[in-house]
């Protein structure tokens, strides 16, 4: 038999003991992180709903801006004068100052200040669909960082599970009720669960780091005290027509009608009025000016400039067709899959509960020599893909509810806004 074989089985169950003692050692977390409701508190200072706001205060503030009537122009003009014979000097000189203004007629202010109005609408909605997005990101985010800690707990207790059943199979090895295979298994069984403990060690404060990231905490985030997958749905039901992506899409329709009213406007003549004083130098008198301008429509009729808004109205209700059918579908799927994870994790509860009185068994029946480590082993297994399975079951469960909850235009877990 090879050297490598015949050292004795308790190195084996010192150094899984020595792996196990070094994590119970290791710092203890001492930040938990704020509940998911205290961190959707502070969704407005997260830089996607940052930039959705200022967006909207962009928009607002062109609607104001175009109920502004132009500026008039104040000329100021002189004729016959510094010439030559009789205009020589400033003696014969007509003066005249006038004002213009636009008039703004066929109805261009209207079109301008109800475009603007239109894109502000449209801005409003964009800014509600990204809050609710920012939520359920941060509630994914959330959900992924409770489940790792969840499942680097598991591996923890699947750690403590393997090296009691090491040192279980080691006293029938030394009985001589078990070959020393058992306990080289064991061995290995114990190698591979103490990786598998650092691998979700590892993926757990990975997930803590995007959430410090993404909830923008001071602080990193080391444990998680608030459980979210532990939540029960609140979903709100609402009409396929009032999802937010349904409403942007209708905004967006709206203004781009609204701009096709503007582009016709544009192609009529814009008529300025004037009115000015002439003041003539040689017969020491004034007079009145006024009149009426407006350019001519040969060339410019801006026919181009409406064909492209109508085109872009044209897509405009293509994409809202489009939404109202997505969105229709989206919903029936994802209250079709929030239906299936709450049976899920129904019945992934129940199998925890089942795997634990089968394992516990296992274990009586092993240490009294009725069942053989092969079965023990199983039963184990059983017991910690059960456990993951209900993990795995409640973040289904909140993955379902955050694809209603943007369906219904709130936060997930939140009654409707």
């Amino acid at each position: 038999m090879p050297a490598s074989y015949r050292r004795p089985p308790r190195f084996a169950v010192g150094c899984a003991l020595a792996a196990i003692a070094a994590v119970l050692a290791s710092p203890a977390w001492a930040d938990p992180a704020p509940s998911f409701a205290e961190l959707l508190a502070r969704l407005d200072q997260t830089p996607a709903t940052t930039e959705a706001g200022a967006l909207l205060d962009a928009a607002e503030a062109r609607a104001r801006q175009a109920r502004v009537r132009p500026n008039p122009t104040l000329a100021l003009d002189a004729e016959n004068a510094f010439g030559s014979g009789p205009f020589s000097g400033y003696g014969n000189a007509e003066t005249t100052l006038s004002i213009t203004q636009d008039l703004e007629l066929w109805g261009r202010r209207t079109a301008r200040i109800n475009a603007a109005r239109a894109d502000a609408g449209t801005a409003s909605l964009r800014r509600d669909l990204a809050v609710v997005d920012a939520a359920g990101r941060l509630a994914l985010v959330y959900a992924d960082a409770e489940a790792a800690e969840r499942r680097a707990t598991l591996a923890e207790e699947n750690l403590s599970l393997t090296l009691a059943d090491a040192r279980a199979a080691l006293v029938l090895v030394e009985e001589g009720r078990e070959p020393l295979l058992r306990g080289i298994q064991g061995e290995s069984e114990a190698a591979a669960a103490r990786a598998g403990l650092d691998e979700a060690i590892a993926e757990r404060d990975a997930a803590f780091a995007r959430l410090t990231a993404v909830a923008m905490l001071a602080e990193p985030v080391t444990t998680i005290d608030v459980s979210l997958l532990d939540l029960a749905p609140a979903t709100a039901l609402s009409p396929t027509d009032q999802t937010p992506t349904v409403r942007v899409a209708e905004a967006e329709r709206s203004a781009a009608e609204s701009r096709i009213a503007v582009e016709r406007t544009r192609s009529r003549p814009d008529v300025s009025a004037s009115v000015g004083l002439r003041r003539y130098e040689a017969e020491d008198a004034t007079a009145l000016t006024f009149g009426l301008s407006l350019p001519l429509p040969l060339f410019d009729r801006n026919r181009g400039n409406i064909e492209a808004a109508q085109a872009d109205f044209r897509a405009a209700d293509a994409r809202l067709m489009t939404a109202r059918q997505e969105a229709q579908a989206d919903r029936a799927a994802a209250q079709a899959r929030l239906r299936a994870s709450v049976s899920r994790v129904n019945a992934a509860d129940a199998g925890v509960t089942s795997a634990e009185e089968a394992y516990r068994l296992s274990r009586i029946g092993f240490e009294a020599g009725r069942i053989s480590q092969l079965e023990l082993r199983a039963t184990r297994t059983a017991l910690v893909n059960a456990r993951t399975a209900a993990v795995d079951a409640r973040l289904a469960r909140v993955r379902a509810e955050i694809d209603l909850a943007r369906q219904d235009g709130r936060a997930p877990f939140q009654g409707a806004q």
